[in-house]
């Protein structure tokens, strides 16, 4: 049994990562991370210092071209800055539309394309960290259970009963990620998640928002944040 996972470097993914090396073993897991055109490369490098730290085969994939006519936020090819808010503050004046922040179905083809990889390399699964805290309001409508589902039906239906999907935190919050990650020693310093490509995060999107709150939560403080005074 072997097993692929959608690996950004940041925490939720590594999480992933940690829980299918506990169930698989590290010579049985492959590590994928996809670049897309992010405005910075720091996730992708945190990629690459986390999977060496499990010493998993580590593959990557450009689908840069994909979203090129995109005005994601998130993307080069955008004029737009990244909103310093948090999601529920975004979401408030986007009369129920997806966050600035969401690159237009990626999970979707991230998804397809770790398929045809997986089937290629003979796992049997595909993990992905997607959680109920960026599902919530349509914010990241393709991070949602009932996303999960389809897609998982229309990969096992389209493999040939082969390959399945397992998202084991769509049901969860990103503290409870923070928990299972902590339980199970995942290097959290190691992972990077802010959407600026600074030195140390930014402490303000949305994405490092959550990611304090959710070490809050657990009584912990974020090990990348101890560098940004002024963000805690």
């Amino acid at each position: 049994m072997k097993a692929l996972v959608l690996f950004s470097g940041g925490l939720d993914s590594s999480t992933c990562l940690a829980l299918a090396i506990k169930e698989y073993g590290a010579d049985n897991v492959t590590a994928l991370s996809i670049y897309y055109g992010q405005k910075h490369d720091k996730e992708i490098n945190a990629s690459i210092k986390v999977a060496e730290y499990y010493k998993v085969a580590h593959k990557t994939l450009d689908l840069t071209s994909i979203f090129a006519d995109s005005d994601c936020s998130l993307l080069k090819s955008s004029k737009d800055d990244v909103p310093m808010e948090s999601y529920a503050e975004q979401l408030a004046h986007r009369e129920g539309k997806p966050v600035s922040t969401y690159v237009p179905f990626r999970n979707g083809l991230f998804l397809s394309s770790a398929a045809s990889i997986a089937l290629s390399l003979g796992c049997s699964v595909i993990y992905y960290g997607a959680h109920s805290d960026d599902a919530a309001g349509n914010a990241y409508p393709d991070c949602s259970e009932k996303f999960n589902n389809a897609m998982n039906e229309a990969i096992y239906t389209g493999s040939g009963n082969a390959l399945s999907i397992k998202a084991p935190f769509v049901g969860l919050t990103k503290a409870d990620v923070v928990r299972i990650g902590t339980e199970l020693k995942v290097p959290f310093e190691l992972t990077w998640s802010c959407y600026e490509g600074k030195d140390i995060p930014c402490g303000k999107c949305g994405t490092c928002r959550d990611r304090i709150a959710a070490f809050e939560a657990n009584g912990l403080t974020d090990p990348l944040m101890k560098y940004n005074i002024s963000a805690i």
